[in-house]
């Protein structure tokens, strides 16, 4: 059975809070562009195929899932994970390889399908062997509030490529859900102040994994190339994906930073602020 630790954060965490808590939001702003156009400018300078950052981000993601099967299989625990995210993870992931299938068949379809068997079996998991551990009441995101406005979306900005109107559509849906599928896991931990550590570790990478996608992307944009509009068409659509992939990459970046904060003080277990 997993642990949680009800400590209080240390005393240089609780200095840096506070240095955070004085700044404004133009200079955590700042301070976080900084960062990510820093991050960028080395991969770009590191990676010459920038499509090789996608098959990193399924790799990243794929292992993040490992964390959760031990903690599974070996604690025989679920508390703290969000049931909701996983189902939503399961949905995106879906429909990412039925668009793959019938519209670009790749590398990236045996990857899709390898992560969704494996998200699959976690969401069963939580239903059946470990779901006395399961914490629903911390949980109560109501899935058609993410699904709905997605879908809505997707019918007003999807690619326009020579494809089935149909299947465009779900491309897009794709797209924005995986923007947000974490939000029900980030607001369980929120409410939990204390994640354990193969929990925070599968969310730590899956904001490795959001920023990989998210650079491949914005690189292609730097490059100078027309592969945005020859892989997903012209109009409001490209900027769509860019916008997408910047928003679920800031989504975990909180996160990320108090993860890395955490095991830098040898601390496993990640304290969130109040």
């Amino acid at each position: 059975m997993d642990t949680y630790r009800s400590n209080s954060p240390s005393a240089t965490q609780k200095k840096i809070d506070a240095l955070l808590a004085r700044a404004s939001t133009r200079d955590k702003i700042i301070a976080l562009v900084t960062t990510l156009a820093i991050s960028l400018l080395a991969i770009k300078l590191l990676v010459k195929d920038h499509d090789v950052l996608f098959l990193l981000a399924e790799f990243v993601h794929f292992i993040g899932i490992g964390f959760l099967a031990y903690k599974l299989l070996k604690h025989k625990n679920c508390a703290g994970l969000s049931l909701k995210t996983q189902q939503l993870t399961a949905t995106f992931l879906s429909i990412r390889l039925y668009c793959s299938l019938v519209m670009e068949y790749d590398l990236h379809t045996l990857l899709d399908a390898l992560t969704l068997v494996a998200t699959l079996w976690v969401c069963r998991m939580m239903q059946t062997s470990v779901r006395t551990t399961y914490n629903e009441v911390l949980d109560p995101t109501p899935l058609a509030l993410i699904v709905g406005p997605c879908v809505g979306l997707a019918i007003f900005a999807h690619p326009t490529t020579k494809h089935l109107w149909f299947n465009r559509v779900l491309w897009a849906t794709c797209v924005y859900l995986e923007a947000i599928s974490v939000l029900p896991q980030l607001q369980m931990m929120q409410k939990a102040r204390v994640v354990e550590r193969f929990t925070a570790s599968y969310v730590f990478a899956l904001g490795v994994a959001r920023f990989l996608s998210c650079a491949h992307w914005i690189l292609q944009v730097f490059d100078g190339k027309s592969y945005l509009q020859t892989a997903l068409g012209k109009g409001i659509w490209p900027l769509m994906v860019v916008t997408s992939e910047i928003v679920q990459t800031g989504i975990l970046a909180d996160f990320c930073y108090y993860f890395v904060l955490s095991m830098a003080q040898g601390d496993f277990n990640v304290t969130l602020p109040v």
